[in-house]
């Protein structure tokens, strides 16, 4: 027997799930979703996940399937029951089942599935020695600050990107970078500034990166929010980029151009010390 999975109120063996062939998250990508990484058995800034949640859903009119006090608690009850120690939480709403239309019921019942994956999110190979990041046009609709199922853009660009030797690839649109095919772009300047880009509809608002720069601003550190291009990140003395699933990555290579001396520099390695001692984790 594999996981324990909730699925529409009930807590089922993986095996034993089952979602409807008219689940409009099935047949539209009509549905929202969240990862919450778990260090340790807890889990990391769930607060912020459950919010962005909320506001996906509001975007879309679908209503929310549950309080946020009881999302959380079936979340921690999927901790428990798969006895996981580190790894994600996965939680997608869809708007509900109905026959395959473009326009959709007004009283429509969303329906929520969520699971548990194990994964190393911390002291792996990846966070000590950086990563490399291809470039890529951004395929992708144009509200990227809702959290959709939609994801076949992402997927392709990642896929593309093993394909040429990447580890992953940030997305590029009108000659600037947005964000990673799924996380947020960093770079730090030489003097020390940290930039990314300001929440709008071309980007996901990040979890993880909301989190860091509670954390920066206590430290004084300067965060610059503002578009960058691809050159500009090329240049910069340091490059890294946040997820739930990676946490603070260091990005060493972008597109054929080393960062630095191609490896993660003082300030991402000051920033995931920070970020995981602010998660209880020795860094």
């Amino acid at each position: 027997m594999g996981r324990i999975v909730y699925i529409h109120g009930d807590f089922v063996p993986e095996e034993e799930a089952r979602i409807g062939l008219f689940d409009r998250g099935f047949l539209f990508g009509d549905a929202v979703y969240e990862v919450t990484a778990v260090i340790a058995g807890r889990m990391i800034d769930n607060d912020l996940h459950l919010a962005r949640l909320e506001r996906s859903l509001g975007e879309l009119g679908i209503a929310l399937p549950l309080p946020r006090s009881e999302i959380e608690a079936l979340q921690a009850e999927l901790i428990v029951r798969n006895r996981l120690t580190d790894g994600t939480v996965y939680l997608q709403v869809s708007r509900g089942e109905a026959d395959r239309d473009f326009l959709y019921p007004q009283d429509m019942a969303p329906k929520l599935i969520g699971f548990t994956q194990t994964k190393t999110l911390t002291g792996t190979k990846a966070q000590r020695e950086g990563i490399a990041v291809d470039l890529a046009d951004d395929p992708r609709w144009h509200r990227r600050d809702i959290k959709t199922a939609m994801l076949l853009g992402q997927v392709m660009a990642k896929q593309t990107a093993r394909t040429r030797g990447f580890d992953d690839v940030w997305l590029v649109e009108a000659g600037l970078v947005t964000e990673g095919a799924s996380s947020t772009a960093h770079v730090i300047t030489a003097d020390g500034r940290i930039l990314t880009r300001a929440a709008s509809k071309a980007t996901l608002p990040g979890c993880t990166q909301r989190a860091l720069a509670r954390l920066c601003e206590a430290e004084g550190l300067r965060i610059e929010e503002r578009a960058f291009t691809p050159e500009e990140a090329q240049d910069a003395a340091e490059a890294f980029q946040t997820s739930a699933s990676s946490l603070v990555m260091p990005v060493v290579k972008i597109g054929a151009r080393m960062i630095g001396d191609g490896r993660p520099g003082p300030m991402t390695r000051r920033l995931q010390s920070l970020y995981l001692e602010a998660a209880g984790v020795p860094a």
